[in-house]
């Protein structure tokens, strides 16, 4: 049983919109609270996100979709649980920061509708966490959207009804996953070490003694590790001592994969054995014993048979598959591990629409996402990328979908591209383009540097959220500003 939020008032408990705060302050948690405010003040666009935010709910154990609104035990509110989310991206903060917050932070506090003389209600840190990954991607697209509109009405004069026209930008940027540089061998100790791990586990509640002394196993493992790590990053030039080098670099690699693969077989043999009692924690050890024998059948054909493993066999974590080695050409920077994410921002400063890029280039996905964001704010006029965005199929199609599009093309120019890029509204645009930079660090600065959740799922999940937690920002920016302007005036008609 939930509800978005509870309508009875309670003794001591301060209404939403009777929160106040500081106008002058430069902190970022009461510009996320106002804008929190602002869409709870305002009833159109409160009744919408309120409508979004029903959907906010577990899936039945028994796969039979969402949990019921009205049967159950009670559930945390889905407005506490937007503002938990809200605060944990809009801080970049852990779990663990954002449980002292929501327990202790009285503005905070008093936005989840507590913080009454009577009220001492808090909230684990477990609860926190389950609650807030109940959010998908797609529900927070659609509150985002709402979010950027009430954004785009505090732009517009009192008696203009038209929707204001929207020159945006895009660029795309890495968001790291949680990961350490992937070599093979770090990768297979990973791999072997949750196989060990979730066998023994398997092997106790089984009542077996077999794996008793799992704890060893993996730290002798560790030591053959490491015996590996630190030959392979002694350096010698003498002839003699590199070959005695190499041969010792072979040796070390035949003990480590060895040891390695009796561990495997016996894990295998335990699970064939007892695996049918455990079905799920089984299917987890398979699938770290099947990354355990990629990494073996790679580090063989490297090592010992002298072959080049191609790129794309190469898996760079075994708990974030879905990481990429990505490779932009940054000063200092020549690799980041993660996705790559492309934005769409408008001039106001709202981020209109993102997509995660999976196996995708810039130049592959400049289309797909004019049209998610023209299908969802329709007055889009002008788009604007960088060169690494161009193809001449891409010049084409984005033509037909907005009015100006300002997309320098790559290598030499003929007469024809150096007319289009000379015009006066083509020249203004691509020198507001570098804006979207500012947007990118803002993303960056708020949480969306490193991905801490783990999964594709959680990925996207996170980048949503961080989406989001920026507009809110930016809206609730808005709207100190507006009371700033009115704070100002009460002062001047005071001295007055």
């Amino acid at each position: 049983m939930r509800t978005v939020i509870n309508p009875q008032m309670m003794f001591g408990q301060i209404d939403i919109s009777a929160i106040t705060f500081d106008p002058k302050s430069r902190d970022d948690i009461p510009k996320l609270l106002r804008g929190l405010q602002g869409i709870y003040t305002d009833i159109e666009l409160r009744q919408r996100v309120f409508a979004i935010l029903e959907d906010v709910r577990p899936d039945r154990k028994n796969g039979t979709g969402k949990a019921d609104m009205h049967n159950g035990r009670p559930g945390m509110e889905q407005w506490t649980i937007l503002v938990l989310g809200i605060i944990r991206l809009g801080l970049n903060i852990d779990y663990d920061r954002l449980q002292e917050l929501v327990n202790q932070h009285k503005n905070i506090r008093q936005m989840i509708g507590l913080d009454g003389w009577y009220d001492k209600t808090t909230y684990e840190l477990q609860t926190i966490k389950d609650n807030v990954q109940l959010f998908t991607p797609e529900l927070l697209d659609r509150i985002n959207q709402e979010v950027v509109r009430a954004g785009h009405a505090l732009g517009k004069k009192k008696d203009q009804t038209n929707e204001l026209p929207l020159m945006a930008r895009g660029d795309s940027f890495v968001v790291e996953t949680n990961v350490h540089f992937p070599a093979d061998t770090s990768q297979l100790y990973d791999a072997i070490r949750k196989v060990i791990e979730l066998t023994a586990k398997l092997s106790n509640l089984q009542g077996r003694s077999q794996w008793r002394q799992s704890r060893h196993v993996i730290l002798s493992l560790k030591s053959d590790l490491r015996v590996v790590q630190k030959l392979i990053h002694a350096i010698t030039r003498d002839p003699e001592k590199k070959e005695k080098a190499n041969k010792a670099i072979k040796q070390a690699y035949l003990n480590y994969c060895g040891n390695v693969e009796y561990q495997l077989l016996r894990a295998k043999i335990t699970v064939d054995e007892i695996g049918k009692h455990n079905p799920l924690l089984s299917s987890k050890i398979r699938g770290y014993i099947t990354h355990a024998e990629i990494q073996l059948d790679q580090i063989h054909r490297r090592i010992f048979m002298n072959e080049k493993i191609p790129h794309g066999e190469k898996v760079f974590s075994v708990f974030e598959p879905h990481t990429e080695w990505v490779s932009k050409g940054k000063t200092g920077v020549p690799v980041e591990l993660g996705l790559n994410v492309c934005i769409i921002q408008d001039q106001y400063q709202f981020i209109l629409h993102h997509h995660v890029m999976e196996k995708v280039t810039d130049s592959e996905i400049a289309v797909p996402i004019v049209k998610e964001t023209k299908s969802r704010f329709r007055n889009l006029r002008a788009i604007s990328f960088d060169k690494g965005f161009h193809s001449p199929d891409n010049q084409k199609a984005l033509k037909e979908l907005v009015a100006v599009v300002v997309l320098p093309k790559k290598g030499n120019r003929s007469a024809s591209d150096k007319a289009r890029e000379t015009t006066p509204e083509f020249k203004r645009l691509r020198k507001k383009h570098s804006a979207v930079e500012s947007g990118i660090h803002a993303l960056e600065v708020h949480g969306l540097d490193i991905c801490p959740d783990h999964g594709r799922d959680g990925f996207k999940r996170y980048v949503s959220l961080s989406v989001l937690a920026y507009n809110m920002h930016r809206y609730g920016a808005l709207l100190l500003k507006q009371d700033m302007r009115r704070y100002r005036r009460r002062q001047q008609n005071r001295a007055a």
